[in-house]
């Protein structure tokens, strides 16, 4: 039996499903990677040197742009049939599916997937650079680049996940424990080389879960995996999550 059916059967029997997507599915969308979004005039910087506080504390306007710049390339583009279909088994299966991803494009959720846990935060979401007071509002705030609390002068900021930052404790935890609870987790356009995400795959696989990788390549996380899918999730996630089709 081919690791697709096997895969299918295991889900048709499951009582807990987490997919866990990384890059890879929203660069079908055409949602550039995090390096590949570096074009045009910001080929001449290396993303390590855009996505840390220190770097917005520095030059804060030049940050602010750059993911001005990112937040129009993600407006432009639309959930694919794997986003879609991973909203399709929801609706079909309500309560055995949860979504971890570590992208903060949203297209899952502009899918239409309820509850997904946002590992690496929003891109289209701002937050307070420093702690917010009681004159921090967005009615307080001034017209620059970036926006900032015309009182104290505290900067909004993306509310993304920059290296050198914690991944948001709650999501994290939760991420955590469905990982320790699931059947299945569906390893999804990762390379499995992200921590402390990509330790969720080992948490479930230790707590007995299989492990489906979803992925065109070969990825980090294969030998843990009790079936390995080659080929994009636009081809794959339709046909594996499809279970009213039985003609494998």
């Amino acid at each position: 039996m081919s690791d697709l059916a096997n895969a299918r059967r295991w889900l048709s029997q499951a009582r807990s499903v987490v997919a866990l997507t990384g890059a890879g599915i929203s660069a079908e969308s055409g949602v550039p990677t995090f390096r590949d979004a570096h074009t045009g005039v910001w080929a001449k910087y290396d993303p390590m040197e855009l996505a840390t506080e220190q770097a917005f504390r520095a030059h804060p306007q030049r940050v602010w742009r750059w993911y001005m710049t990112r937040r129009e390339m993600v407006a432009k583009v639309e959930p694919n049939a794997g986003h879609l279909a991973l909203k399709a088994f929801e609706l079909a299966h309500p309560g055995r599916l949860r979504v971890v991803t570590q992208n903060v494009d949203g297209l899952h959720q502009r899918a239409g997937q309820s509850e997904v846990i946002a590992l690496h935060g929003d891109l289209m979401a701002d937050k307070w650079l420093d702690a917010e007071r009681s004159c921090c509002s967005m009615e307080n705030l001034n017209q620059e680049e970036p926006p900032a609390c015309r009182s104290c002068g505290n900067l909004l900021r993306p509310a993304v996940v920059w290296f050198g930052e914690n991944l948001p404790l709650q999501a994290l935890e939760t991420a955590e424990i469905l990982a320790r609870s699931c059947s299945i987790m569906l390893v999804i356009g990762t390379s499995g080389v992200v921590y402390p995400a990509a330790g969720l795959a080992r948490v479930a696989a230790q707590a007995g879960a299989r492990v489906v990788c979803v992925n065109p390549e070969a990825t980090e996380l294969d030998s843990l995996a009790a079936a390995c899918l080659r080929g994009p999730a636009a081809e794959l996630l339709p046909q594996l999550l499809d279970m009213e089709n039985e003609d494998d």
